[in-house]
C-alpha cells in the first residue's frame, strides 16, 4: 500500500520510452513504488504489447523513433480502449498539451521530471474508481473478447469492423441500459448521422434473434 492509501500491487503499467537510459530509470523507480512495468522503446512495440495485454495505465513520450506516441493514445480512444494514459515529452508548450488531451490524454507530464511525482500520477489515474475492464464479456450466446478484439456468436467467429466492434463492446458494456448515438459516436469516432447506419450493419452481422434493440433515444443490448 503506498503512502496515499492506494495500493500498486498488481497493477501493469506499459513505459514507452526511445531513451533507453531514462526509460530504464523511470521502470525501476516505478517497480520500486510497487508497479509491474513493461518497457519499450518504440511506437511499434507499444502497439503490440497493447494487444496481448491489459494495461491499468500507459506512459508514452511523444517523441518516438517511428512516430508520435500519441497515435497509440488515439488508435486506443478510437477502438474504444480508455486504459488512462500519461504522455511525457522533452517539448513542453500550451499547444502540445493541448493536442495531447484532445488525443486522448489523461496527463501530461514535461521532461525533465521527478520519479516520485510521475508515479503520484500513475497511482492518481488508477484509483479504484478506474476499474479494469473485464477482458470477456460473455452475455448467454455472445463472447465479446476485448483482450484480443473477438466476437462470437454461438460459437461462431464474426466479423466486425473497428467501429462495429466498439459500438459493441459499448453496448455489450452496459448491457439492458440505454446508449445514445452520442454515446457510441464519441467511442467510435463517427458523425452522429452515421450512427443508425453502424447499428444496423452491426445487428444484421450479430444474427437472429436480434440482440440489439431500437429505442427513441438511443439502443439497448438485450441476451
Amino acid at each position: 500500500m503506498s503512502d496515499d492509501g492506494v495500493s500498486a500491487r498488481g497493477v501493469w503499467v506499459l513505459v514507452c520510452e526511445d531513451d533507453r537510459q531514462l526509460g530504464e530509470r523511470v521502470a525501476d523507480g516505478l517497480r520500486g513504488a510497487g508497479f509491474a512495468v513493461d518497457l519499450t522503446h518504440n511506437l511499434t512495440d507499444a502497439t503490440r504489447r497493447c494487444g496481448v495485454r491489459l494495461y491499468d495505465c500507459l506512459i508514452v513520450d511523444r517523441g518516438l523513433p517511428d512516430g508520435d506516441g500519441l497515435e497509440l493514445v488515439r488508435r486506443q480512444r478510437e477502438s474504444g480502449d480508455r486504459t488512462p494514459a500519461l504522455l511525457i515529452t522533452a517539448r513542453d508548450s500550451a499547444g502540445g498539451r493541448a493536442e495531447s488531451y484532445a488525443g486522448g490524454a489523461d496527463d501530461y507530464l514535461p521532461k525533465p521530471f521527478a520519479l516520485g511525482e510521475l508515479a503520484a500520477r500513475v497511482r492518481a489515474l488508477c484509483t479504484p474508481h478506474r476499474a479494469r475492464p473485464t477482458p470477456l464479456l460473455t452475455l448467454g450466446d455472445l463472447a465479446v473478447d476485448r483482450l484480443r478484439r473477438r466476437v462470437r456468436r454461438n460459437g461462431i467467429l464474426l466479423t466486425l469492423t473497428t467501429r462495429e466492434f466498439c459500438a459493441l463492446e459499448l453496448l455489450a458494456s452496459r448491457v439492458g441500459t440505454l446508449v445514445t448515438p452520442a454515446e457510441i459516436a464519441a467511442c467510435c469516432g463517427d458523425p452522429g448521422p452515421t450512427i443508425d447506419d453502424l447499428i444496423t450493419r452491426l445487428t444484421r452481422k450479430l444474427g437472429d434473434p436480434p440482440l440489439i434493440h431500437t429505442a427513441p433515444a438511443g439502443y439497448l443490448l438485450h441476451t
